[in-house]
């Protein structure tokens, strides 16, 4: 139990520090509401051309967009949270003060990455949602069961995300300036996810490989159980599935890393 109070303390630390940036937070609202409505206006041309694109109605597709918003910081879709810390330390050798912790090194970082989405997803991701919902047309449940299902689907999509950002920020090791492997992310996160336009608009083949890919998983899936466009267990057992191949892959490449530690700089 003493491991876990640790975790928990660490989550709770993550919350605390993001919290201290409320200069920063109130201008990612601004942000994201501002990118909100960019897309909103281009959905609502689309959607008048073709209905029923992607077999979303207008105020699904809406809806989608404000979705993405809310998670965009939250479920880090642009990259961030421990993608960026993990690399600087990995850099700058600081890295080594971590092999000292009596601590899961993984679990220790997913802990302070939890802390920061919790945050992000109340300070960053409630107000562009709500804003959304209050002046567009929206398709929202009546019935809590699915807006649980979205919720559970939101913590699964988080540990796809740090997941994805873990092995990113591994490849320093490697790389020692991992900008270029973080670059890459970011546009796969942006183009794979649906946050620029739904998977199910994807073309044929294009289409279907998307949407196996894990970075579906963060906002695709998550919407498309509060849209009604997916089965929940079915999606949880996808999302759960890429949670545990990328935290299995993450272990071993950790393991891998820490038999050669490379200091850069001295």
């Amino acid at each position: 139990m003493g491991a876990w109070r640790v975790y928990a303390a660490v989550v709770a630390g993550g919350f605390r520090r993001y919290a201290t940036y409320r200069a920063a937070t109130a201008a990612g609202v601004f942000t994201n509401t501002v990118f909100g409505l960019i897309l909103v206006y281009t959905y609502l041309a689309l959607w008048d051309e073709r209905p029923s694109l992607g077999g979303y109605d207008q105020a699904q597709a809406v809806t989608f967009v404000w979705v993405g918003q809310a998670l965009l910081a939250a479920l880090a879709l642009g990259g961030g949270g421990v993608e960026g810390e993990l690399t600087e330390r990995i850099r700058s050798g600081d890295i080594a003060i971590d092999l000292y912790r009596p601590v899961d090194f993984q679990l220790w970082w997913l802990a302070a990455d939890l802390g920061r989405c919790l945050f992000q997803l109340a300070g960053r991701g409630v107000v562009p949602f709500a804003f959304g919902a209050l002046f567009f047309p929206a398709h929202l449940p009546s019935d809590a069961g699915t807006w649980a299902a979205f919720l559970v689907a939101v913590v699964l999509g988080t540990l796809v995300s740090y997941g994805i950002r873990f092995l990113v920020a591994l490849s320093a090791f490697w790389l020692l300036d991992g900008t270029g492997v973080q670059q890459t992310a970011w546009i796969a996160g942006f183009f794979c996810s649906g946050m620029l336009l739904p998977l199910n608009v994807f073309p044929g083949a294009l289409g279907e490989v998307v949407r196996l890919l894990p970075w579906s998983a963060l906002l695709q899936a998550p919407a498309d159980v509060l849209l009604g466009e997916a089965d929940p267990w079915g999606t949880f057992a996808f999302q759960a599935g890429w949670a545990v191949a990328l935290a299995a892959a993450g272990r071993l490449v950790w393991s891998a890393a820490t038999r050669r530690v490379v200091v850069q700089g001295g």
